[in-house]
């Protein structure tokens, strides 16, 4: 696992931004494998990113046309139309300024009939595209990855998932009071995240300082999700200096003296 400590979030986001477009330029389509594959997050955590993310499609640095998207989760409940709901977020926060084409976007629905049947379906497409070459990740107050809440199985799948009292409260922010909140959720599985071939994990800010001390310093534990990153075998996570408030100081240094020696 990497740890690159960045001095604020807006130097999180872009040097998370710099290291997928040099993923997505190096990226050499062939008969087998046509498209880069991004797995992608909501939320405040990524809006740095996006952002950067689009201002080099606009200075012509970045396309997206080899460039396959699936999103980690939606509201059980709200349609692509909502204004709260993710696919409404990603269309407003990123694909409607890039040139990625539209059957290229997948993102779970919320109003479908069948959750499970799309849960199963939302596995199988990312097979198809063969598999995930980068997931992109957020992390919650209490460590969970996706809609991955205390408790999830580390093995688990794209599914249903009911979302913590926490969970909602803290995403109120996004709507016009809690009880707007939907109180489930379709999610990518722990497993789903694992699969990939390599995960990001941007964390920023001191209220997810303790998080990130459980994912770093602790062992791994289905109570705090995203410590099975420490099993993956090429993880990074990209935090700011009020972050690491929790991590030991010799942490914050082995990491930052590894880290000097990288470019990206």
């Amino acid at each position: 696992m990497r740890l690159v400590i960045q001095e604020t979030s807006e130097k999180v986001g872009e040097f998370i931004a710099n290291y997928i477009r040099e993923k997505i330029v190096n990226f050499k389509p062939t008969e087998e494998k046509k498209h880069y594959v991004l797995g992608l997050p909501t939320g405040s955590s990524p809006l740095p990113i996006y952002k950067r993310l689009v201002a080099m499609h606009k200075e012509g640095k970045l396309s997206f046309k080899n460039v396959i998207t699936f999103n980690m989760d939606e509201y059980v409940g709200l349609s692509p139309e909502h204004p709260f709901s993710y696919h409404y977020f990603m269309h407003e926060n990123l694909f409607k300024y890039i040139d990625i084409e539209r059957q290229n976007i997948h993102i779970l629905s919320g109003v479908a009939a069948d959750a499970e049947a799309e849960c199963e379906a939302y596995e199988a497409a990312i097979k198809r595209a063969g598999g995930i070459d980068l997931f992109l990740g957020g992390i919650g107050v209490d460590g969970h990855i996706a809609f991955n809440e205390p408790g999830s199985s580390l093995a688990s799948r794209t599914r249903l998932k009911t979302l913590t009292r926490d969970t909602i409260i803290v995403n109120s922010r996004f709507f016009e009071s809690v009880s707007q909140v939907p109180t489930k959720a379709l999610t990518v599985g722990v497993g789903t995240i694992m699969d990939a071939k390599e995960v990001v994990l941007i964390v920023t800010g001191h209220n997810k300082a303790m998080a990130l001390y459980k994912t770093v310093e602790e062992g791994i534990s289905h109570m705090w999700t995203a410590s099975a990153l420490q099993m993956h075998r090429h993880s990074m996570i990209v935090c700011d200096e009020d972050a690491t408030d929790e991590l030991k100081v010799k942490t914050v240094k082995y990491f930052k003296d590894v880290e000097s020696s990288n470019r990206l």
